[in-house]
C-alpha cells in the first residue's frame, strides 16, 4: 500500500480514536451521575410532595429511568457528532496536507526519472506553510531543469569543439593518402597545431570539472599583488607589442598584501590580459589597474577593444559562451577560461565581474581578492 494511503488511514483511526475516548470518559462520567448521584438528588427533590413512600419511590424510579434515557440520547447524539467531526476532520487534512504531499511524491518520482519539467500546484486552501513548502519544490525542480539543460549544451558544445580538429586532422589524414597534401614539415606542423588544440581543451575541460567540484587544491599565503601583475605584464609584453597594444599597470606605491594562492591569480590574470589582448586592435592600450578596498585588494583589467554588448554581459562568464564565436575559435581560444577563472577567484575568497559601454567601447574585467590580516585598512 502507497504510503499515502497508509498515512489517510492512520489519520482516521487516530479521528477516531479521539472520539472513541472522548465517548468512553463521557459514558464513564454519565454512568457515576446516574448509577450514585442521580437517585439522590431525585429522591430530596420528592420528599416535600407527600409522605406516601410507595408513591415516592414510583415516582422516583419513573424519574431516573426517564434521566437515563435521556441521558443516554444526549451521549449518543454527542458520539455520532464526535465521529462526524473526526471524519470530517480527516478528510480535511487529508485535502490540505496528504494531497499535496502525494503530488509532490508523484512529481519527485517522475523528476527522478527525468522529466525536469514536473510541476506541482500551489493549493489555495492548504495554508501558508504548504504554499511555501510546494513553491520551494517547484523552485528545486526549475533548478533541476536547468542544470540538465546546461548538461546537454556542455555535451553538444565539448562534441562541437572537438569535431573541429578532428575533422581537420582527418582531412589532413585523407590528404596524405590520397597525395594532396606533401608529408613535409608545414603539413606536420598543420596536424600538430589541431592536436595541440584538443590537448588545450581536453584539459580546459578537466580543469573545469575539478574547479566546480571543489577539487582544486589551494596553496594560500600572503602576496603582493603589485609585484604578481607587473610580473604579467613582462610576460605578456612581447604579445602586446607584436599587436602594436600598450600594455600598462597602475598600482599604489606600497604593497598591496593579499592572501591567495599565487599560481592561480596568476593564471587568472594570463587569462583576463590575453583575452584583452586578443580583442584588442592595433594602437590600442590594455591597462592592469590595482587598487585598494576597505579589505579587499581590487585589479581592473581595461582594453580599449571591441566591447561586449549589454545582453551579452550576464552570460560571458557561461561555459562555452563567445560574444563573437567566429572570432574567439579563430583566435583559439576554448571558451571556457572565463568560467574557470570565476570559479578560482571564488575559491580564493574573491568575486570576479565583467561592464562593457558597448560595442566598439572596449571592457573592463575586475577581480577582488581579500587582503592579508595585516594590511586590513580601516573602513
Amino acid at each position: 500500500m502507497p504510503w499515502y494511503k497508509r498515512l489517510r488511514w492512520r489519520l482516521l483511526a487516530a479521528q477516531f480514536l479521539v472520539a472513541l475516548v472522548g465517548v468512553a470518559v463521557m459514558l464513564l462520567a454519565t454512568w457515576g451521575i446516574t448509577r450514585y448521584a442521580a437517585a439522590d438528588i431525585i429522591h430530596v427533590l420528592l420528599l416535600p410532595l407527600g409522605p406516601d413512600q410507595a408513591q415516592l419511590a414510583a415516582a422516583e424510579a419513573a424519574l431516573v429511568a426517564a434521566f437515563r434515557q435521556a441521558v443516554g440520547w444526549s451521549v449518543a447524539v454527542a458520539a455520532l457528532a464526535a465521529i462526524t467531526a473526526g471524519v470530517a476532520s480527516s478528510l480535511l487534512l487529508w485535502r490540505t496536507l496528504i494531497m499535496p504531499l502525494r503530488q509532490m511524491a508523484n512529481s519527485s518520482r517522475r523528476i527522478a526519472d527525468g522529466r525536469y519539467d514536473e510541476r506541482v500546484t500551489i493549493p489555495t486552501n492548504s495554508g501558508e506553510a504548504m504554499a511555501q513548502l510546494v513553491h520551494n519544490f517547484n523552485e528545486m525542480a526549475a533548478s533541476l531543469a536547468q542544470v540538465e539543460q546546461q548538461r546537454v549544451a556542455l555535451l553538444a558544445n565539448i562534441s562541437h569543439e572537438l569535431r573541429t580538429p578532428l575533422t581537420g586532422l582527418k582531412g589532413y589524414l585523407e590528404g596524405l593518402q590520397d597525395g594532396l597534401f606533401a608529408a613535409n614539415e608545414e603539413t606536420f606542423g598543420w596536424m600538430l597545431q589541431e592536436i595541440d588544440r584538443m590537448g588545450r581543451l581536453v584539459e580546459d575541460i578537466h580543469q573545469l570539472s575539478r574547479v566546480e567540484a571543489g577539487q582544486i587544491t589551494l596553496q594560500l599565503r600572503p602576496f603582493d599583488l603589485a609585484e604578481l601583475a607587473q610580473q604579467v605584464q613582462i610576460s605578456l609584453l612581447p604579445a602586446a607589442q607584436a599587436g602594436q597594444i600598450t600594455l600598462a599597470v597602475e598600482t599604489p606605491d606600497t604593497a598591496v598584501t593579499v592572501y591567495a594562492d599565487p599560481d592561480r591569480v596568476t593564471q587568472v590574470l594570463l587569462n583576463l590580459v590575453s583575452n584583452a589582448l586578443r580583442y584588442t586592435p592595433p594602437n590600442g592600450r590594455v591597462t592592469l589597474h590595482l587598487h585598494r578596498l576597505p579589505h579587499l585588494a581590487q585589479l581592473d583589467v581595461t582594453d580599449t577593444g571591441v566591447g561586449i554588448p549589454a545582453e551579452a554581459l550576464p552570460y560571458v562568464f557561461e561555459r562555452f559562451y563567445r560574444v563573437d564565436p567566429s572570432r574567439a575559435r579563430t583566435s583559439g581560444g576554448s571558451g571556457i577560461g572565463l568560467t574557470i577563472a570565476r570559479h578560482l577567484i571564488w575559491a580564493m575568497g574573491g568575486e570576479l565581474t565583467a561592464v562593457s559601454p558597448g560595442p566598439g567601447s572596449g571592457s573592463t574585467f575586475s577581480f577582488t581578492l581579500p587582503l592579508a590580516a595585516s594590511t586590513h585598512q580601516p573602513e
